[in-house]
């Protein structure tokens, strides 16, 4: 059984109300989108139906998907409620279904299976490297070059194609 791992754009796309399989999420996604179809009592009828399991990953897995996403450089891009997310993923072993590039992006450098809803889905997968476009020089963060004072800009190094 593979399970599915849902971030907030997974309920606002409105995956779990059209299909009839079962899904998971953590109790930080849950507070972000139980306002959802609140009118129509969907999520509450997706929990009573088992349809909707909400579970929050264990603290090593929360650690292990902060490093990742600082070795990748997505870590400043990542909410509180998308690392829970991607560590629930990563102790289910399951699929995580996002849109997101930087949940995507650490979710695929952990070897996690991820599919994208209304798009095709990150092409590269690689770690981020803040430069200078003024003196050509790299840095892991920052704004502002600490040499010659250019504003930093952001790219992605690759690491391979999926």
């Amino acid at each position: 059984m593979v399970f599915r791992i849902l971030d907030s754009s997974a309920f606002y796309a409105g995956i779990p109300f059209r299909d009839s399989n079962e899904f998971y999420t953590t109790s930080l996604i849950f507070d972000e989108i139980k306002h959802i179809k609140k009118n129509h009592d969907a999520i509450n009828i997706l929990l009573e139906t088992n349809r909707l399991k909400i579970s929050d990953p264990d603290s090593e897995f929360l650690e292990k998907v902060r490093n990742e996403s600082k070795k990748t450089g997505d870590f400043n891009e990542l909410s509180k409620q998308d690392i829970s997310v991607i560590a629930l993923c990563a102790q289910l072993d399951g699929e995580l279904i996002t849109d997101d590039f930087a949940i995507s992006n650490v979710a695929k450098n952990l070897n996690l299976r991820v599919a994208p809803l209304m798009t095709s889905g990150i092409k590269d997968v690689g770690s981020w490297v803040y430069y200078c476009p003024g003196c050509r020089k790299n840095f892991e963060s920052g704004l502002e070059c600490p040499l010659c004072g250019t504003s930093l800009k952001r790219k992605l190094i690759k690491q391979n194609n999926i």
